[in-house]
């Protein structure tokens, strides 16, 4: 991927440092937007690229910190701290929420490329996780409702004649939604559309005992 089709967002108070790290950025080829704040970040259109958020910590309107907290749950891109009163808790506590670095000023100009390069990549991966899973639930969707409860049973790793039983269906048909699943799923093996299951969280039967038969 080339390094136009990336953006890093700045978010720091001091135009100083966010002039700084755009001339960076882009001697390196990086497109970057700066914002002054949170809210002025949060209000911005942003770009659909892979990214990453170069965000200092003690800002006018938000604490970066918490900031990260509020959206870690959410679509963002990864997050690179910048900070000129750095320590241990704070550091460990940006990681904790999934933080690709934490840098205290003054850091180096190879410190942070370094540390947007790692950002990008993990956003990429990220990326790429989350259009496997919306073309899985997109397969999952075109499943009969039938072929849904026939699913977790069969990756639960209930025989053919427990499914069948367990949905008052015959051996015969419990077979025929399978085989429609396995198609439907585009999964090539059982231990495919298993694996298949784990990415949609769906969640599997278990498998009953026999027993002693």
């Amino acid at each position: 991927m080339k390094k136009r089709e990336m953006i890093v967002y700045v978010v720091d108070d001091d135009f100083r440092i966010r002039e700084a790290i755009s001339e960076l950025l882009d001697s390196h080829g990086i497109e970057s937007q700066l914002f002054r704040s949170v809210g002025e970040y949060m209000d911005a259109a942003k770009s659909d690229l892979p990214g990453c958020l170069i965000l200092d910590v003690e800002l006018p309107d938000r604490n970066g910190l918490e900031f990260q907290k509020q959206i870690a749950e959410e679509n963002h891109p990864p997050i690179v701290f910048i900070t000129g009163h750095g320590d241990i808790p704070s550091s460990v506590r940006a990681m904790k929420y999934g933080a690709v670095d934490f840098l205290t000023k003054p850091f180096s100009d190879d410190a942070l490329i370094n540390s947007v390069e790692q950002a990008m990549e993990k956003d990429r991966e990220t990326r790429n996780v989350r259009l496997e899973r919306a073309k899985l639930r997109e397969r999952y969707e075109k499943l009969t409702p039938r072929e849904r409860d026939v699913l977790p049973l069969v990756v639960g790793g209930l025989l053919n004649k427990q499914a069948a039983a367990e949905l008052g269906i015959s051996e015969v048909t419990l077979q025929v939604h399978r085989r429609n699943v396995l198609r439907k799923m585009g999964a090539t093996s059982l231990a495919d559309l298993v694996r298949t299951a784990e990415r949609l969280s769906i969640l599997t039967h278990s498998r009953k005992p026999d027993d002693g038969k």
